[in-house]
């Protein structure tokens, strides 16, 4: 199979809440390092001729102004929590704009969440200028969204299945606490990987920094990054310096390329 060359770029890194979270003034919160800004968690995913995005933040508006997209053919879902799901209706500038519904790409479970989330959108009698979409259903096999070919990768968010996805050599997954053997194979041989690591200490639904840091090397991937942040991991610049070699703390709007 083909896999284009590829531009990612986080459009954002941080946990459901954001950093800063409102009304906190903790050193993080209060910090004026831009890294230390992060709106909620997803990436923007670019080929020659195919341009996605993986989950629709409450940010999602100002991120596809901050980030300059002028083009969007799909949306791939993770799961239906709202912190990933709450910005779709923003896709109706892009609707206008290329005069074709989006396509949206989802198990069947969240393709359910968002149908009782939006359901306006689905209603037989439509409001003017709502927005248009077209399911997609995402299976256990590799599947193309224009000429980037996607691999879903199933990982556990506490009890809830959520998807990860391969990219070539790229692997994205946040939300999750673990990864069945069965799935890890899906990920055996990419070059850089994208993790959740939440705080260092424990929580129920996602990794820690250190529990990241460890599945990387039990992975054996050479680069990765960290997402999905909260204020409570600590400042970037402080916990990067902290980090295992070819191992970073990911922030908005970084820029990588996969091959």
């Amino acid at each position: 199979m083909f896999y284009p060359e590829l531009k990612i770029t986080f459009l954002g890194t941080g946990t459901s809440s954001g950093v800063p979270m409102i009304a906190c003034d903790c050193a993080v919160c209060a910090s004026g390092d831009e890294k230390d800004k992060r709106l909620r968690s997803s990436i923007l995913v670019e080929s020659d001729t195919t341009t996605l995005v993986v989950d629709t933040t409450p940010d999602f508006r100002t991120q596809m102004l901050r980030a300059e997209v002028k083009k969007l053919d799909a949306v791939l879902f993770t799961h239906s929590h709202k912190d990933h799901v709450a910005g779709l209706d923003d896709i109706r500038a892009f609707n206008y704009l290329h005069q074709r519904p989006m396509k949206i790409y989802a198990n069947e479970p969240t393709q359910m969440a968002i149908r009782n989330e939006f359901h306006y959108i689905f209603s037989e009698k439509k409001y003017p200028g709502v927005p248009e979409v077209v399911f997609h259903d995402i299976g256990e096999e590799t599947f193309l969204v224009g000429d980037i070919p996607v691999t879903p990768i199933r990982v556990w968010h506490y009890k809830m299945p959520v998807l990860g996805f391969r990219f070539g050599s790229f692997v994205y997954i946040t939300d999750a606490n673990s990864i069945d053997a069965s799935e890890q194979k899906k990920i055996t041989g990419a070059e850089t990987i994208v993790l959740n690591a939440l705080r260092k200490e424990k929580h129920l639904s996602h990794f820690t920094l250190q529990e990241a840091i460890d599945l990387v090397h039990q992975l054996n991937i050479p680069r990765a990054y960290f997402t999905h942040i909260s204020h409570q991991l600590g400042k970037h610049k402080d916990v990067s310096n902290e980090l295992p070699q070819g191992i970073h703390l990911a922030y908005d709007m970084l820029e990588l390329n996969s091959p």
